[in-house]
């Protein structure tokens, strides 16, 4: 390991590959709240993030798991999960104020039709703006779930329209 007077080590979370402070710095030099998407093997998280310099503020989030308020037993990490935790999310930044957002995926490479832009649609489509390319969005009918072996029992456009509507 380096050392001496002069050496400066690196942060740890950029050694261990966690956080891209580039890409970082660029997000939070918009001084746009963030739409901060993770997904682990079960479920995915949503946050929309407010930059303080004291340390960043949660305005508004939701994870997979909330979903089982409004009927939705199928897997939790599907794409039609993520599409429903992203209206959500969205409703309840709309809630706390926050009319756009900028999209924060981390260190996740960008595919097109993932689950993190089924969350993007979702968010989008409970009224937040959030700038993102269309064609990158998963298609209607992995939306719909119609690719899943079990299929769910209430159909994601009734969830999605129970979810904006407020009812759990």
């Amino acid at each position: 390991m380096r050392q001496g007077p002069r050496y400066i080590p690196t942060f740890r979370r950029h050694r261990e590959g966690v956080t891209d402070y580039r890409k970082r710095k660029r997000l939070l030099k918009s001084r746009k709240v963030r739409a901060v998407i993770r997904k682990t093997l079960n479920h995915v998280i949503v946050q929309f993030v407010k930059y303080k310099e004291d340390g960043d503020i949660v305005v508004a989030s939701a994870v997979s798991s909330d979903l089982k308020k409004y009927g939705w037993e199928t897997p939790k990490d599907s794409t039609s999960a993520a599409y429903l935790t992203g209206v959500l999310a969205g409703k309840r930044a709309k809630e706390s104020g926050v009319e756009e957002c900028i999209v924060d995926i981390g260190r996740y490479t960008p595919s097109k039709g993932s689950r993190l832009f089924a969350v993007v649609k979702g968010i989008v489509d409970a009224g937040v703006y959030c700038p993102c390319d269309e064609s990158m969005f998963p298609d209607e009918d992995r939306i719909a779930g119609k690719h899943l072996k079990n299929k769910p029992k209430a159909p994601v456009e009734q969830i999605k329209d129970q979810i904006l509507g407020g009812k759990p």
